[in-house]
C-alpha cells in the first residue's frame, strides 16, 4: 500500500511534515522549536534530542525532567550502527524488600510497594548522566549551547498548553498539595491557567549548573544534597552516596527481522523486548493480506501481545542481577512455539510465560539532522508528577520509577539495593534488510508502550503508511496486559471488529473517546525516503508537533 492509499483509507486529520534538513518530533510545540533551533544553528540529532529534552521539562513537567531516567538508540550515518544509551538509576543501597516489610509497604497482592508515590518508589535520577553521555558520544555542541533555549524558557516563562494545564491541574490538586517540595510546581498552590505564563527560575539555575558544572554538579555538589534531602524528609532513604555513584550505560541493541525490515529496541531492564516478541510472533502470518478492518488481524495482535508480556513481565530484570535469555527469547524457533498458542477462534484464558533455550507519563521525540543521524529519545518520571517530591529549589519533581520492582524474593525483577527495577519507557528504531535508516519511533504511555510500538511499526512496515497516518490509527490497549486484561478499543474502531472480538472471548471496553484516549500512549515518528528527504508525523492525542526545515 503506497502513501496516498494508506492515508485516504483511513481519512486523516493532517499530513506528515517533509523536509530536507532536519526534523524534530515532539509532544509539545516549544519543545519541538527548542530542538529545531539546535539543527539550524548547526547542531546534530544528539544536541537536538537533549535540548528538547530540557524544554519538555519545562513545558510537560508532568511527564519527565531531570528527576526522571532516559533511554536512546541512536543511528550514526557515517558508522551505520545503532546504539544503545541506557540512561536509568537505581534503587537507594539502603533500600530492601525487608525494610518495606517492616515498615508495612508491601502489597502482598500486587507483589508492589503499597504506595506507588512513596518516597521509597524514587530511585536515583538517570537522565542527567544520560544527556551528557550521549553529547560526549554522539553530540557536537558544548550543553552549554545546547540548554540555552530551555534556560530561555524557563527564564522569560512560556504560555502553558491546554492540555497541559489539564494534567497540571489533577497534579496541583493532588499530589504537589501533599509532598515535600510539591508547591514549587504550582503558582500559589494551583496550576497555571492554559495559556497563562509560567516561570521556573529553579530549573533554569538547575541547567545552568549543569551546563557549567557536568553531570557532577547533578551528583556530587548542591543539588545532590537537595535531591538527597528531600526524600530523606519524605521518608525514604535516597542518599548523596547513591548519587554520587550513578554512571549511564551503553548497551547493545536487539533487534529482529520483521518483513524487509529490522526492527531496533533497547535491551531489559527495558520493555522493548515484548515489541520483539510479538512481531516475531505476528511474522509467522500474513498479517500484510488482512486489511485493518480485519477482526482476524485484531485478534492476532491481540494475542501476540499477551504473550509478548507474559514473557517479558517476568523476564525484563536489571541484567547485573538476573540477566534474560535473550538469545532463546528471540529465536525463531521459540517464536514458532509460542506461536502454536493461538487459537483463532479464542482468545487465550490464561496465558503463561515461557521456557526458551538459555542463551505513565513519558515524553518520547525523535530528531534527524542532514548528516542522516537519527535519534530515537525517551524521558520520563513514570507517573504524573511521579513522587511528586521537588528537591528545594531545583524546579523539577523526581521519578516514581521504583514502583516497577516487585517485592516477590523470587521474582527476577524483585527490589534489591542498587539494582535497576523493570522500565516502562522504550525508544524504537527500524532500519531496512540493506542496514540504512528507516526511521526512529516511539510511543509513549507505560505499558502502551509496546502495544503502540507494534502497533505503529505494523502500519508503517505491512501497510506502508506514512509516519502521521501510522500515528492516526485507532488502537487497542490491553489493561492489565496479563491474559485476563480488559481489551480497551479507541475510537474508530469499526463495531463489526468488537463484536467479533467479544465473540471470541475477549472482554472489551470499546469507543472509548475524549480523556479516556490517554491511555491509548502518543508517538512520533521519523522516516527516511530514498531521497534522503525526512517525513515526521506526531500524535494528536497530545499537542504532538512536527517540524522540519
Amino acid at each position: 500500500m503506497d502513501y496516498v492509499n494508506c492515508a485516504a483509507a483511513q481519512g486523516r486529520s493532517r499530513s506528515p511534515v517533509v523536509a530536507r534538513r532536519g526534523v524534530v518530533a515532539s509532544s509539545q510545540p516549544l519543545a519541538s522549536w527548542a530542538g529545531l533551533s539546535i539543527l539550524m544553528a548547526g547542531g546534530n540529532a544528539a544536541d537536538a534530542a537533549i535540548a528538547t529534552a530540557a524544554a519538555l521539562n519545562l513545558v510537560e513537567p508532568m511527564s519527565t525532567g531531570l528527576g526522571g531516567d532516559c533511554f536512546a538508540l541512536y543511528y550514526d550515518a557515517v558508522s551505520g550502527q545503532i546504539s544503545a544509551l541506557n540512561g536509568s538509576g537505581r534503587a537507594p543501597a539502603a533500600l530492601s524488600i525487608d525494610l518495606l516489610e517492616k515498615q508495612g509497604l508491601v502489597n502482598r497482592q500486587t507483589h508492589e510497594i503499597a504506595d506507588p508515590t512513596h518516597a521509597h518508589t524514587v530511585t536515583v535520577p538517570g537522565a542527567c548522566a544520560g544527556w551528557f553521555d550521549l553529547l560526549e558520544k554522539h553530540g557536537s555542541m558544548p550543553m552549554s549551547s545546547v540548554l540555552e533555549p530551555a534556560i530561555t524558557l524557563a527564564e522569560e516563562g512560556f504560555p502553558v498548553a491546554p492540555r497541559c494545564a489539564n494534567g497540571w491541574t489533577g497534579g496541583a490538586r493532588g499530589l504537589l498539595a501533599r509532598t515535600v517540595g510539591g508547591r514549587q510546581l504550582t503558582i500559589d498552590g494551583r496550576a497555571p491557567l492554559a495559556g497563562e505564563i509560567f516561570r521556573n527560575p529553579g530549573l533554569a539555575r538547575t541547567f545552568r549548573q549543569i551546563a557549567e558544572g557536568g553531570s557532577d554538579a547533578f551528583y556530587r555538589g548542591d543539588i545532590a544534597s537537595r535531591i538527597a534531602a528531600a526524600v530523606q524528609q519524605a521518608g525514604g532513604v535516597l542518599s548523596e552516596s547513591d548519587l554520587a555513584t550513578h554512571r549511564s550505560t551503553w548497551e547493545t541493541p536487539i533487534s529482529v527481522s520483521y518483513r524487509d525490515m529490522h526492527v531496533w529496541e533497547c535491551p531489559p531492564n527495558g520493555q522493548g523486548i515484548t515489541v520483539l516478541l510479538a512481531l516475531n510472533i505476528l511474522k509467522g502470518f500474513d498479517v500484510g493480506s488482512m486489511p485493518i478492518t480485519s477482526p482476524d488481524r485484531w485478534h492476532l495482535m491481540i494475542e501476540a501481545m499477551r504473550l509478548a508480556f507474559a514473557d517479558s513481565r517476568w523476564f525484563v530484570a536489571d541484567p547485573a542481577f538476573n540477566p534474560a535469555p535473550l538469545q532463546g527469547l528471540l529465536s525463531d524457533g521459540y517464536a514458532a512455539q509460542r506461536r502454536a498458542l493461538i487459537d483463532m477462534s479464542r482468545a487465550a484464558a490464561d496465558v503463561l510465560h515461557g521456557t526458551p533455550a538459555a542463551g505513565s507519563d513519558t515524553v518520547y521525540f525523535a530528531t534527524a539532522d542532514a548528516r542522516g543521524n537519527a535519534c530515537s529519545f525517551i524521558n520520563s518520571i513514570y507517573h504524573g508528577f511521579g513522587s511528586g517530591i521537588v528537591p528545594e529549589g531545583c524546579g523539577f519533581a523526581l521519578q516514581n520509577r521504583g514502583h516497577n520492582f516487585s517485592t516477590n524474593p523470587a521474582h527476577p525483577n524483585a527490589l534489591a539495593p542498587g539494582k535497576r527495577p523493570y522500565h516502562t519507557i522504550i525508544p524504537g528504531m527500524i532500519t531496512r534488510s540493506d542496514g540504512t535508516l528507516y526511521g526512529p519511533f516511539g510511543v509513549m504511555g507505560g505499558f502502551m508502550q509496546p502495544q503502540g510500538h507494534v502497533q505503529v511499526a505494523m502500519a508503517l512496515i505491512d501497510d506502508g503508511c506514512d509516519p502521521q497516518a501510522a500515528l492516526d490509527r485507532p488502537r487497542f490497549c490491553i489493561q492489565p496486559v496479563g491474559a485476563g486484561g480488559v481489551v480497551h478499543l479507541e475510537e474508530g474502531v469499526p463495531a463489526d471488529i468488537v463484536r467479533e472480538l467479544e465473540r471470541r472471548g475477549h472482554r472489551v471496553r470499546a469507543n472509548l473517546s475524549g480523556p479516556a484516549r490517554g491511555q491509548f500512549g502518543s508517538g512520533q515518528v521519523i522516516r527516511r525516503d530514498a531521497n534522503g528527504v525526512w517525513w515526521a508525523g506526531s500524535d494528536l492525542r497530545p499537542d504532538g508537533c512536527a517540524m522540519g526545515f
